[in-house]
């Protein structure tokens, strides 16, 4: 790995950063830069738009177009910067101490800084197969902004034999991941005067009953299924915003709050939807309705990412692990676009600079070292690959 390529990484690092893709806003511009960057190299890439037209996945392809190469995939978008104190402007990259300052910097914009930082290397390698390279879209909303591309595989480009998708591991490499699904529960109670509750049915009495059962089944997964790979190594609820009423001498016409569930490998979201809903006929619709019959508790699953599962001896596995230092896997307890890779029959495992503790935080930041250690592992995949 050389001083001018960890250079080059790191100025295009810092054109990335400066691109504010977070998630609420069009990706089109740091897209269009991307096609822009691979052009100059002479290679043509293909976007799959989203329905509206202001965000798109990008792919491009290195090397023959045969079967059984390695996708090398990332994504552009990030998440906000509102409410947090920075130490400097989170869209412009700082440069201090070894380390890379900015939002996406770690997650995962190094990934894709190290990657276009490549093209040139692996251009000059003889690649007997090919390396493409994916950019996707709203990863850090729904997962769904590579699913599109996804579908291109093994249909009208090249199946690929493997799948790496770099998100922050520090370089390890990750063969499982949790899924992650957020849900949405509104409840639609009756307006009375709180003198006189049986007028009416208080949706936020009632929300609140559901919440506190999802807090006693978050306690009850944590009894079992157990994973010790993962860190909590049993499968996660959490409520994470609720709002409801007018004032509080109104009994509140609605409430609606906002969870998740992170499961384990093989625990599946349906399970801990299915529990929450018992609960909900059994006990806090009756309660809800037992003055005023119109009154209703619906929820929505809004998100449903599936987890990456396991598959020693993978195709991923088995090369990625030959192309770093380490001799074992990991598993990580945040969702990745993996689970779509894997779910369309392509191995998949994630590896990427940076650790997954400064993401979403105010100073993000990748250490430059791990860039290092990224195109070293880059460059040991043109050499596997030019074999």
């Amino acid at each position: 790995m050389s001083a001018d390529r960890l250079a080059q990484a790191k100025a295009i690092l810092a054109r990335l950063i400066a691109f504010d893709s977070v998630s609420d806003q069009s990706n089109l511009p740091v897209v269009a830069f991307v096609e822009d960057y691979l052009a100059a190299h002479g290679l043509a890439s293909r976007r799959a738009p989203n329905a509206s037209g202001d965000k798109a996945a990008i792919l491009a392809t290195i090397g023959p177009r045969v079967d059984g190469g390695v996708v090398l995939s990332g994504h552009t978008d990030v998440v906000p910067v509102e409410g947090q104190v920075w130490s400097s402007r989170p869209f412009a990259m700082r440069d201090a101490n070894g380390r890379l300052y900015g939002r996406g910097a770690c997650d995962m914009k190094g990934f894709g800084a190290c990657v276009l930082a490549m093209v040139p290397t692996f251009q000059a390698a003889a690649l007997k197969r090919p390396i493409h390279i994916a950019l996707s879209y709203d990863e850090e909303t729904t997962c769904l902004g590579s699913t599109d591309l996804i579908g291109w595989f093994g249909r009208d480009e090249p199946r690929p034999g493997a799948v790496v998708v770099g998100e922050p591991t520090m370089m390890e490499v990750a063969d499982a991941h949790k899924s992650v699904a957020t849900l949405r529960t509104l409840v639609t109670g009756h307006e009375a005067h709180s003198a006189l509750p049986a007028l009416g049915a208080n949706a936020v009495a009632a929300a609140a009953d559901v919440v506190s059962e999802i807090g006693r089944l978050a306690r009850e997964y944590e009894k079992g299924p157990l994973d010790p790979r993962f860190t909590p190594p049993y499968s996660t609820l959490h409520v994470g915003m609720i709002h409801g009423g007018t004032a509080r001498n109104i009994l509140a016409r609605a409430c609606a709050f906002d969870w998740e569930f992170r499961g384990l490998p093989g625990v599946r979201t349906e399970s801990a939807l299915a529990k929450v809903q018992a609960f909900v006929d059994a006990v806090a619709l009756p309660r809800l309705t037992r003055f005023v019959s119109s009154p209703t508790i619906a929820t929505a699953l809004e998100v449903d990412v599936p987890p990456l599962a396991a598959e020693p001896g993978s195709a991923a596995e088995t090369l990625t692990l030959r192309l770093t230092p380490s001799n074992r896997t990991i598993a990580v307890s945040f969702a990745t676009e993996s689970g779509h890779f894997q779910a369309a029959g392509l191995p998949t495992v994630v590896c990427g600079p940076g650790s997954i503790d400064q993401a979403h935080k105010p100073d993000e930041f990748v250490e430059e070292a791990q860039l290092a250690a990224c195109l070293a592992f880059l460059d040991n995949l043109a050499i596997e690959l030019s074999r």
